[in-house]
């Protein structure tokens, strides 16, 4: 089995962290670590749910597609969101980030006591190219 941890350029690197690991078999399967509101120089983007929500699913974007994969490939995600905070939101920057003609992946999504200071959702997925 090939297994590789990537950070692609365009987004935040870390030693603590891989954005994802990949997983070649017959097919392919990359495991996206959560992804929050963070650009590519490691700063947060916003105070909201909403606009946190937008870049983490840019983020999603930017590493399927350095695994020449879409937002389609994503089997499951997972949605942990900071109590307090409207999950109204996320939904809504979900729904601008999906196509609708693509079936939807399964989803988690929860509500957590809180996230790093000031971050208020963490995405992460599954995909099979």
């Amino acid at each position: 089995m090939n297994v590789r941890h990537i950070n692609p350029e365009g987004l935040h690197r870390s030693p603590a962290f891989s954005q994802a690991v990949v997983v070649e078999q017959p097919t392919k399967t990359i495991y996206i670590g959560g992804q929050n509101g963070v650009d590519a120089d490691g700063k947060l983007v916003g105070p909201t749910l909403a606009e946190q929500a937008r870049q983490a699913f840019r983020n999603l974007e930017t590493i399927l597609k350095s695994e020449g994969a879409t937002l389609a490939n994503i089997v499951h995600w997972r949605i942990a969101a900071v109590e307090g905070s409207s999950i109204d939101d996320g939904v809504a920057a979900f729904q601008e980030a999906w196509n609708r003609a693509d079936p939807p992946p399964a989803i988690t999504v929860y509500m957590v006591a809180g996230l790093a200071p000031g971050f208020l959702v963490e995405i992460d997925a599954v995909a099979v190219v």
